[in-house]
């Protein structure tokens, strides 16, 4: 069924009617087609999902009904706050959607000495995050999650490491040994992820420093995109809903 993320202005109950926001009226009623009596899924990214029926459609709105609520489990135990270093190009999105498919409940993007995007510029900042939000709502959208993980930065890396709450803390080093153990149960974990030229030594030792332990992902260097859905599929699988 298609699901569709809208900002609850209010509590949601069976039998009322809403008015979908427009851009969540457009995609269901013009790119996906949807005609009068058709249902969906609203979420509100807060835990929240209701079916509905489409009733209404005007060129910028449509109306639905709402049939039933529902509060379904779907999130981890475990409570995940990646810090990644942004990158370049289609690499980031990537990242972003699979750490969300993955359960990730926070994302911190990050600036380091080897960071190869910029922003300069508040508009141009505002209009990457907006496009970034967008990511993380697709990625609900399509599997199945329901509340929105929350998105943070950008920020230093080095401000992000010493204020960073969990109890665990990982950095992917590829040079130094180290790794979770099965028989560790943290209610929440760290993760920090390097550019694509990866974290410097001197940044490595100052994660060291701020109790980020090293985690080294066999004899191969990982992507940047690819870290982190490697080292989050294992956190779930070692101490979330994965295993």
């Amino acid at each position: 069924m298609i699901r569709l993320y809208v900002t609850a202005e209010q509590t949601w109950t069976a039998g009322m009617t809403l008015s979908l926001p427009e851009a969540a009226a457009h995609h269901w009623t013009r790119v996906l087609r949807a005609r009068i009596g058709d249902h969906a899924v609203l979420f509100d990214g807060q835990g929240c999902e209701a079916e509905v029926e489409l009733i209404e459609v005007s060129k910028r709105s449509a109306q639905v009904t709402v049939i039933s609520i529902a509060m379904p489990a779907v999130e981890s135990a475990l409570h995940t706050h990646l810090g990644l270093v942004m990158s370049k190009g289609d690499r980031l999105d990537y990242a972003l959607q699979k750490a969300v498919e993955l359960g990730v409940s926070e994302i911190t993007l990050l600036s380091s000495e080897r960071c190869e995007l910029r922003l300069r510029g508040v508009e141009a900042i505002e209009k990457k995050l907006a496009h970034w939000q967008g990511v993380l709502v697709s990625a609900c959208e399509q599997s199945g999650r329901n509340t929105l993980p929350l998105l943070h930065g950008p920020m230093a890396l080095s401000d992000w490491q010493t204020a960073v709450v969990a109890t665990q803390k990982w950095v992917l080093a590829p040079s130094v040994s180290g790794g979770p153990n099965a028989s560790d149960k943290p209610a929440s974990v760290a993760l920090l992820i390097g550019p694509e030229g990866g974290l410097s030594a001197a940044e490595i030792s100052a994660a060291q420093a701020c109790n980020f332990q090293p985690w080294q992902f066999g004899p191969r260097v990982l992507r940047t995109e690819t870290a982190p859905v490697a080292a989050l599929a294992v956190l779930q699988w070692l101490y979330g809903d994965a295993g």
